[in-house]
């Protein structure tokens, strides 16, 4: 038997028939496989790390990793500095290129406005101011010089009569008040060439005493030219004052005849009102009112003196003197009757 086995080795060896099947491999120790399965799971965290970087710098930063651009920041048009991190905002087209629309997830830039296009106007604010100028003149004189002043002084205390351009002045330092009758002149003027209305004139009494004491003087000294004004008569001493129209005069021409209201002004068209106020009983405080409209607009303004009630007092049965020449030839007030 033990040479039956001989036997079977040489042929074996010999390469003959019936030599025993190659015996396969083991299995590997337990730290070779674990080495081979890391590099694998190495190898395919590159690939993805590597796709998504590719991918990210195709989408220009979406989801707000874009890549930072190498070079300094780019200033916008508002004046601040531009940080693609930050916003996530694209940046905007080179200077000179046209408006492009805005990448995926990105703000494109404002675009200049178009030559082309008519500047935005600002709507122009409503009107709210009165368009019209007035001036009001409350010392003038009746033909110059008809004009009577309330004052409490004795005649050697008060000055000689005034020139009329002066008058206003000499009636406040001798605390003056028109005796009888006030004439007040208004001019009315339009403060463009689009044409104002005057519909109404008013009278509002703001309140009426006992006359003021003192004397009446006269200004008949040094008459001067008359005018030319629509004129108006209010008389004080009735409940409801009323302007009415009167005819108007001027030395050397026709009369101007009463017009009632309304009246057209402009810049270019201007009105003088000349209101002669009376009272032959009350010391009365009043003013004016003056309504108009113009392009679908209307109004009221308030005719004083300057911010003050014009003031008319009564002088029936007070001393009265003008100034003149007395019984030694010397000029001083002298009684009226005289």
């Amino acid at each position: 038997m033990h040479e039956t086995a001989v036997a079977r080795l040489r042929e074996q060896a010999a390469g003959g028939v019936g030599a025993a099947p190659a015996q396969r491999p083991g299995p590997r120790p337990w730290f070779r496989r674990r080495r081979g399965l890391l590099g694998a799971a190495a190898a395919t965290v590159l690939v993805a790390t590597l796709g998504t970087v590719s991918a990210l710098s195709e989408d220009g930063g979406r989801g707000g990793f874009a890549r930072t651009p190498a070079g300094p920041s780019r200033t916008t048009e508002a004046g601040g500095r531009h940080d693609p991190a930050a916003g996530g905002a694209s940046a905007g087209p080179p200077p000179g290129a046209g408006s492009a629309s805005p990448s995926a997830g990105g703000t494109a830039s404002p675009a200049p406005p178009s030559q082309d296009a008519p500047p935005a106007k600002d709507k122009a604010p409503a009107p709210t101011a009165v368009p019209l100028a007035l001036t009001v003149d409350s010392q003038v004189w009746q033909g110059g010089c008809g004009q009577n002043y309330v004052i409490d002084k004795k005649p050697a205390d008060v000055p000689p009569p005034p020139l009329p351009q002066d008058a206003a002045v000499w009636a406040a330092t001798q605390s003056a008040v028109h005796g009888r009758q006030s004439t007040v002149e208004i001019s009315v003027q339009g403060k463009s060439s689009t044409a104002v209305v005057l519909n109404a004139l008013r009278v509002r009494i703001v309140g009426r005493g006992t006359p003021a004491p003192g004397t009446a003087y006269s200004m008949d000294e040094g008459c001067g030219g008359g005018l030319t004004p629509r004129s108006f008569a209010v008389n004080l001493d009735v409940n409801r004052p009323i302007a009415h129209p009167m005819p108007g005069t001027q030395d050397g021409g026709p009369s101007i005849p009463a017009v009632q209201f309304p009246y057209r002004v402009s810049a270019q068209d201007p009105e003088v009102l000349l209101v002669t106020a009376t009272t032959e009983s009350y010391d009365a405080s009043w003013y004016l009112e003056l309504d108009w409209s113009s392009q679908g607009r209307t109004g009221t303004v308030r005719i004083d003196d300057h911010g003050h009630p014009f003031r008319t007092s009564a002088i029936k049965g007070m001393p009265r003197y003008w100034y003149g020449t007395n019984d030694s030839g010397e000029r001083a007030w002298v009684p009226y009757d005289s």
